[in-house]
Formats: structure tokens, C-alpha cells, sequence
């Protein structure tokens, strides 16, 4: 009891710690990264403890210089392997997605939930997760604020609608040292300073990592970068995209229902916000930071988005006009494998058009169905992805793994 004691109470005062077969290396105001390795290689060459390999946990080290008024790059706990469940808030779990995210968690190996927020659903019993019952509770930001000064929560869900989550953020932000991670699925941040956006495949995850601010991108934003990233060294101006997705898409009003129904539809599609969707200004604005070799030059994308009577899943076509004629169909191809090859969600088709039945209810963006015109100027590529998983909950999952220093495909099916 006294060792267990002892222990505790060093990994509470430590910067950072190192174990192997039981015993712990604690260690205190080292700043540098190849001094606490060096640390290390001493404490395992004085033959204090057998070779087996176990985890080393920096506390408050971060291997780039920090600068404390940002929350991008606040000092925060990161470990590459974690063996204390960590607990999530979520706020905003009436909708498609606040489900989705339950589910997901119910079965996540290291997270577990410890507070849902629902105006609706308070007092109910939250259903869908059995690892602990669970009510609803219609949180206030007060309320927030107190569950973080309690440092009850290590990371926050933001399932908001648009416009709704920034007085629970600065709530959470006011506490004094507050170390939770924040992931907001909402698109009140994906154009803000401080905070990361989080499309791992495309943009640095290690940024992510480094994080407590995290925007999660939205479904259309998501397969439109997803499509048109690998190629952004080779247009030669604004591509058009058309995008279909179920009436999920649309979220959902008072009651769980959905805000366009499939009756109202009456079997047909139905496109809308025919300008200036936000998620075409999103996407523009994120790719735009990959053509470095013109980082003054705007990039915009064309967006034309539609609603269908299905439940879930997004099918997008993409009309590239090119700055090259002198690049195959077979060259385009190799471009995009050579992109997501390693990529475990992403999966490039060469044989065929991809379709939805390959990706409702899966965690996973294909993409495929690649045809250069006759003149070789312009190229048209297909997209899918469940809007509610790869396009929001899983990706959220993935952003929130990443944070908290746990393997970033932890509790997704693969």
C-alpha cells in the first residue's frame, strides 16, 4: 500500500515518467527531449530492470517550443501508450451523430463516458451504452465550468448545431490550468486561429497530437479535400463538385426527427444552398494550404450540394479541370494510391465507380471511378463516405484519440 502510495504521488508531481517490469523512473524540470531519453538509457543500463519494454509517459514535455497564450500548442499529457481510461463529456447527444458517438464509445478500449448533455432528453437513462448507466442532464455552462475545474472530464464533444458551443468553450478555456482536450464537430472553429482542423489524412497529425483545440471537419468538407488534395498540384483552375447525401446530412429538430424526411422528399433529390454552402467555403479555405508554390493564390471550389431520401451515406463527383495534358488516367491513379496507400480509413478504387451500399454504416472513405477526357484536360474522380461516421463521429474519434495520445484508430472497426 505504502509503494502504491509512493508512486501516486510521484506521478503526480513528476514532469514525466518511464516504466519497465514494475519499476518507475520519475523525473522532474528536464526540458529537452534527448536528455530525458539519456535519462532512460542510463536507468535501463545500470541494470535496474530487464530489457522488457514498457511505456514512458511525458507529462508536461513537448518536443516543439510552446507558446502558453495559444491553445493549439498548450503543454498537454500525451503518452504513447495509456493504461488509465480517460473520460469524455459530451454535450449534445440528442442528434444522429451525439448516437453515433455513444455507440463508439461504448466500445472504446480506453474511453469511457462520464457526462452526456441533452436540453431535451434530461433525466432519461442514456440507451445505447452499457458500461455505466447514465442520465441525460441539461448541462448550463456553469455546470461545465465546475465539471472542468473538478478535472472530472480529460477531453469535451462539442455535437452542437452551429453557433451554440462558444459559451461552453470559453467556459471550459477560463478555467485556470484546464488541460481537457476540446473536439467541436460544430463549424464555429474550422476557420479559427489556435484551434487545429482535423483531417488527419490530409493534414499533419502531429499537430493534432499536440492539440486541446481540435475543429472536426464537416462530411461534404471532408470528401471534397479527400477527392481533390492529392491533386492540387496539377489544376488549372476551380473544380466543380456535385454532392448527394442521405436526409441525415440535414440533422434533426425537436423530437429526434429528422429536419427533412424522407415523405417529404417524396423519393426524389432535392438540391439546395445552390452558392456558398459553408462547406465549400471550408474546404477551399484548408486546401488552399496545400499549394504552397502559390501560397498567395486563392483556391476555390464550386460546390453544388443535394438532399436525398436515403438515410445516411455522401456520393460525390468532382470535375478537375488540369495544367497538364501530358499525364495518363493510369498516372492519376498512382497519384492517389501513392497518397492513401497507408492510410487504414481510405481505400482507392481503380476498378469501378464507388457506391454507397460499399460505405453506409462502415467507417471508411473510398474513392475510385477516375476518367480523363479525350483531350486529357480534365479528370473526374467519385467519392463516398457515411456522412455520420467518416464524416463526423469516427473522424471525430480518430481527432480525440490522437489528443489524448492513444493510437488514433483506438475503439474504430476496421
Amino acid at each position: 500500500g505504502e509503494e502504491i502510495t509512493n508512486k501516486s504521488w510521484n506521478f503526480d508531481k513528476s514532469d514525466g515518467s518511464f516504466t519497465r517490469a514494475g519499476k518507475s523512473l520519475f523525473y522532474y524540470g528536464i526540458q529537452d527531449v534527448e536528455e530525458v531519453e539519456q535519462s532512460i538509457k542510463s536507468f535501463i543500463e545500470d541494470s535496474r530492470i530487464p530489457r522488457a519494454y514498457l511505456p514512458i509517459t511525458h507529462r508536461k514535455l513537448s518536443p516543439i517550443p510552446t507558446t502558453i497564450n495559444s491553445p493549439l500548442i498548450q503543454k498537454r499529457s500525451y503518452s504513447t501508450t495509456t493504461t488509465s481510461t480517460k473520460k469524455i463529456g459530451l454535450i449534445g447527444a440528442r442528434g444522429y451523430t451525439g448516437s453515433q458517438l455513444v455507440s463508439l464509445l461504448n466500445n472504446h478500449p480506453n474511453l469511457e463516458l462520464s457526462h452526456v448533455s441533452s436540453r431535451e432528453l434530461d433525466g432519461q437513462v442514456l440507451q445505447g451504452y452499457s458500461k455505466s448507466e447514465i442520465s441525460y442532464r441539461n448541462f448550463s455552462v456553469q455546470d461545465v465550468k465546475e465539471i472542468e475545474g473538478n478535472k472530472e472530464v480529460d477531453g469535451w464533444i462539442m455535437a452542437l448545431p452551429n453557433g451554440v458551443c462558444k459559451p461552453f468553450v470559453d467556459a471550459i478555456s477560463s478555467v485556470p490550468n484546464s488541460q481537457s482536450v476540446i473536439v467541436d464537430l460544430s463549424a464555429d472553429y474550422r476557420f479559427e486561429n489556435g484551434w487545429t482542423y482535423g483531417l488527419p489524412e490530409l493534414y499533419d497529425r502531429e499537430t493534432i497530437r499536440r492539440s486541446k483545440r481540435i475543429s472536426n471537419p464537416g462530411c461534404y468538407a471532408t470528401n471534397m479535400q479527400l477527392l481533390l488534395g492529392p491533386l492540387m498540384g496539377y489544376m488549372s483552375g476551380s473544380p466543380t463538385v456535385f454532392g448527394i447525401s442521405g436526409y441525415s446530412g440535414a440533422g434533426t429538430s425537436k423530437g429526434n426527427q429528422p429536419k427533412i424526411s424522407p415523405e417529404q422528399l417524396n423519393g426524389f433529390v432535392r438540391p439546395y444552398s445552390l452558392t456558398d454552402h459553408i462547406h465549400e467555403r471550408e474546404a477551399s479555405h484548408h486546401l488552399n494550404r496545400l499549394t504552397s508554390s502559390q501560397p498567395n493564390q486563392e483556391f476555390e471550389v464550386g460546390f453544388i450540394p443535394s438532399i436525398a431520401p436515403w438515410f445516411s451515406g455522401i456520393i460525390m463527383s468532382a470535375s478537375i479541370p488540369l495544367n497538364t495534358t501530358s499525364l495518363s488516367a493510369k498516372n492519376f491513379h498512382e497519384i492517389f494510391e501513392s497518397k492513401y496507400h497507408n492510410e487504414k480509413l481510405l481505400q482507392w478504387n481503380r476498378n469501378g465507380v464507388p457506391d454507397l451500399g460499399q460505405i453506409v454504416d462502415k467507417h471508411i472513405w473510398i474513392g475510385g471511378g477516375l476518367q480523363l477526357n479525350s483531350k486529357a484536360n480534365r479528370l473526374v474522380v467519385v467519392g463516398v463516405l457515411d456522412n455520420l461516421l467518416k464524416g463526423a463521429a469516427t473522424q471525430c474519434l480518430q481527432n480525440l484519440n490522437l489528443s489524448l495520445g492513444l493510437d488514433e484508430f483506438d475503439g474504430i472497426p476496421i
